[in-house]
């Protein structure tokens, strides 16, 4: 299960069934959950704790030291959940102690080529980043959203379940649950509802959010006018109780509009 050229620290943990390819380097703290598979060239160095099921492809670089200059050395932590699929060339950085310590990724992501995860960042269950994605420090992204190819998260910035960032596109403020954004500068076009078809919703539940959608983005409103008019339709479709929290708990940067 592993390759003889590969350079595995006698403190590192690896659990059955794990398989290491040509040329790989394992530090001294990582663990790694069974079955998952490490391609060839792959270098998984700091604190870094890989759940099951896990396939990492070649010249992947997991754990690294953080982008960041007021990084002195603390003993942070990367964290990978299970059933993720990790593309060539990746790189996953570990926390700072500014933010919790732990940068996240959960379970069942598939994460293609160049993908770049920086420190702190939170990433939920089911998401997709085509290849060149990349998110900036302390982003946090929810479960189901998909970042397509060469597409940016600025620091701090919040997407929300659901959405769809097109590509190329450069997020700088919070994107609500189920909401498209596109362009150069980029803005909001519509509801990803050919994504929440294939994840179950109901027509009614669709167009429920394509309503809350109008409020905030089609109206005259003003946002606080916005939260107000989205609440009376939390009471009759429940699943839109997300996209009203949401709304209710921006980061820093505020709600793209």
């Amino acid at each position: 299960m592993i390759h003889p050229t590969a350079i595995i620290h006698p403190n590192a943990q690896l659990d059955e069934g794990v398989k290491v390819g040509a040329y790989s380097i394992i530090d001294e703290q990582v663990i790694i959950g069974r079955d998952t598979v490490i391609g060839d060239h792959v270098k998984i160095s700091g604190k870094t704790i890989i759940g099951q099921r896990n396939k990492i492809y070649s010249f992947a670089a997991l754990g690294g030291e953080p982008q960041d200059k007021k990084y002195r050395g603390e003993n942070t932590a990367l964290e990978i959940g299970h059933d993720n699929v990790i593309r060539e060339f990746c790189t996953f950085n570990i926390g700072t102690i500014d933010d919790g310590g732990v940068t996240r990724l959960g379970n069942h992501n598939w994460i293609m080529a160049y993908v770049h995860l920086a420190h702190d960042c939170q990433v939920g269950n089911h998401t997709t980043f085509a290849n060149n994605a990349s998110l900036a420090g302390h982003v946090h992204v929810d479960d189901w959203a998909i970042l397509a190819g060469f597409s940016g998260v600025h620091q701090f910035c919040r997407v929300g379940a659901h959405s769809f960032i097109g590509i190329s596109a450069v997020v700088t403020q919070d994107v609500p649950p189920f909401v498209t954004v596109a362009g150069n500068p980029t803005s909001p076009h519509g509801v990803n509802s050919e994504g929440m078809k294939r994840r179950g919703f109901s027509a009614e539940e669709i167009m429920a959010v394509k309503r809350a959608y109008k409020k905030l983005y089609r109206s005259s409103l003003s946002l606080e006018d916005a939260k107000i008019a989205i609440k009376e339709l939390v009471a009759e479709y429940p699943k839109m109780e997300s996209f009203l929290d949401f709304l209710l708990q921006p980061s820093s940067r505020g709600i793209m509009r």
